[in-house]
C-alpha cells in the first residue's frame, strides 16, 4: 500500500495494486491459521478478522485513489500537478465526498458522492513553497 497508494501515486501504481490485492486475499484465507479454542477471548482470531479487513479497505483507498483523476490534500497524482510541482486540483470535477460501499468478492463496489458546499470558508490550492 505505502509503495503503490501512499503519499505518492500514479496510475501505473494504483492499477498494479488493483490486480495485487485480490490474490492476497485468496492467500490470506487459503492459509490462515487461527490457533486458540473457543473457552477464552482469542486475540489471534481478532488479528485474523482485522487483517481480513485491511485488504478490503486497501483495495477500496485504491479503487479511491484512482478514481480520484486530480491532486489534493493527501491525494496525490503524481500525473495532475503543476509545472513546478504542486497539487494540481479540479473542484469542477471533485468537490464532493465519496463514500464507497462494499458489495462482497468480485462485485465491483457501489461509490456514493455527495457534494460539497463552502459558504465560509473558499476553496484554495495550498502551496507548499
Amino acid at each position: 500500500m505505502w509503495g503503490r497508494c501512499g503519499m505518492a501515486r500514479n496510475e501505473k501504481g494504483l492499477t498494479a495494486a488493483l490486480a495485487e490485492i485480490p490474490s492476497l486475499r485468496e492467500e490470506f484465507w487459503a492459509n490462515v491459521n487461527v490457533l486458540g479454542d473457543g473457552a477464552e477471548l482469542n486475540p489471534s482470531l481478532e488479528h485474523a478478522g482485522r487483517l481480513a479487513d485491511f485488504l478490503e479497505l486497501a483495495e477500496l483507498m485504491c479503487l479511491d485513489a484512482l478514481t480520484r483523476r486530480e491532486s489534493c490534500g493527501g491525494h496525490f497524482r503524481e500525473e495532475y500537478q503543476t509545472e513546478e510541482g504542486e497539487a494540481l486540483r479540479d473542484d469542477r470535477d471533485f468537490c464532493h465526498v465519496a463514500a464507497w460501499e462494499y458489495q462482497s468478492d468480485g462485485r465491483t463496489p457501489v461509490r456514493h458522492v455527495e457534494p460539497l458546499a463552502f459558504e465560509n470558508v473558499h476553496l484554495a490550492t495550498r502551496s507548499y513553497k
